[in-house]
């Protein structure tokens, strides 16, 4: 029996710090699930979708909440979505999947992606800096997401509120991400 016991460590160690107007911190314990549609399996997914989360396939772009608002669909884009919720352990690919009774295909995506939550009212002056798209409300309301680069480093954003982003980038380059954030912020506050 080995002496070594492995704990789990997220990608920023539960960064969380709070600077002049915008609080930034890890969204630790998240599940990241993507579901694909088979071909030809549009309406029996669409189906199993509304019986366990009450909720259509999301469009491109839009992000719908289950029923109960514990789980978050991201339009990736035609066949495809995100499944995101408060999930810790390695089985959240399974859940999903026999909840929509094995209608999609179902990947894990949990340890490939870093989450970081920004907001507050100058959280937007510091993404504006760094991210690409128009993040003003009247453009990217609440409820949208969008692909993009930040500081070369590739991100989905999606718009939680009115001051509050959900970013995710590629775990491998976690601190890379956090600091551009971060340099960003020092910029504005």
């Amino acid at each position: 029996m080995s002496e070594y016991v492995l704990t789990a460590q997220s990608a920023l160690d539960g960064f969380v710090q709070s600077f002049d107007g915008v609080d930034l911190a890890e969204a630790s314990g998240l599940a990241v699930v993507s579901i694909a549609i088979p071909r030809g399996g549009a309406s029996k997914l669409k189906t199993a979708m509304k019986s366990a989360y009450g909720v259509e396939f999301p469009a491109p772009g839009s992000v719908i909440t289950s029923k109960d608002g514990k789980t978050k669909f991201l339009g990736m884009n035609l066949d495809q979505a995100f499944v995101i919720f408060d999930h810790a352990d390695a089985d959240a690919a399974t859940i999903v999947g026999k909840r929509l009774k094995d209608r999609a295909y179902v990947t894990l995506q949990s340890d490939n992606w870093v989450g970081v939550r920004i907001s507050g009212n100058r959280s937007r002056d510091a993404l504006e800096r760094i991210c690409p798209i128009d993040l003003h409300p009247d453009v990217f309301g609440i409820g949208q997401v969008a692909r993009t680069v930040m500081e070369h480093l590739g991100v989905i954003i999606l718009r939680e509120d009115k001051d509050g982003f959900l970013m995710l980038s590629a775990s491998s380059s976690a601190k890379s991400f956090l600091h551009a954030i971060e340099t960003s912020i020092h910029n504005v506050t």
